[in-house]
């Protein structure tokens, strides 16, 4: 079960993997995540960025240790990571490596009420999602393999992960296709004469009013 944190936003996660280097004013902090691409990893809301900061600063993960001022631009203050931070940000990378949680992927969310759509539209909206995933499978191959000659893999991972995911989405897909184009798929008259008469069978409207099938 996920520690419930001072700071529990993936932002504040991000900025103490970015501060453990070295001391850095929150607008540098911004400018290394962004040139690392670090909104590719994790959800980031850039509005929220300097709230997240003050309050690392606030519950003791980073301190303020300087201020430098660049002409008539704002006086910028520049944080260190503290111990307290350094323990938060290798407990916090432990628990979620070693911890599942929850996801809740806005692909199942279609897919669990997928019945709404015909099976012929279905077939339809999958592969055009297939066509847009091989591309990004492809693109995402060629840029690990270009990066892969000077970055370390260790630096590398995420990507491999987000991979192995996209190719098991693809092979998924690919199977319900073949399903679905010879009509093997398990009730599949049943979903068409539902969109073709507008009646639910009978099977059906009953595991609707059974409720959660798991």
């Amino acid at each position: 079960m996920a520690k419930r944190r001072k700071v529990n936003n993936l932002l504040g996660l991000a900025v103490l993997a970015t501060v453990v280097q070295r001391p850095m004013h929150p607008y540098e902090m911004a400018s290394v995540l962004r040139a690392r691409g670090k909104e590719d990893d994790m959800e980031i809301k850039w509005g929220s960025f300097y709230t997240v900061v003050q309050n690392l600063a606030k519950h003791g993960f980073m301190e303020a240790v300087d201020s430098t001022r660049e002409g008539a631009r704002p006086e910028r203050t520049v944080y260190r990571i503290t111990d307290a931070g350094r323990a938060e940000l290798v407990d916090w990378v432990r628990e979620l490596v070693s911890t599942p949680q929850p996801e809740h992927p806005r692909f199942k969310a279609g897919l669990s009420v997928i019945a709404a759509l015909s099976p012929e539209e279905t077939e339809t909206l999958l592969r055009q999602r297939l066509d847009a995933v091989e591309r990004a499978n492809a693109a995402l191959r060629e840029s690990l393999a270009r990066h892969a000659r000077d970055v370390p893999r260790l630096f590398l991972i995420e990507d491999e992960y987000e991979l192995a995911v996209r190719d098991a989405e693809e092979s998924w897909i690919r199977a319900l296709l073949d399903e679905l184009t010879s009509g093997s798929f398990p009730g599949l008259a049943a979903w068409r004469d539902w969109h073709n008469t507008g009646e639910v069978p009978a099977e059906l409207a009953e595991l609707a009013e059974r409720g959660s099938t798991r």
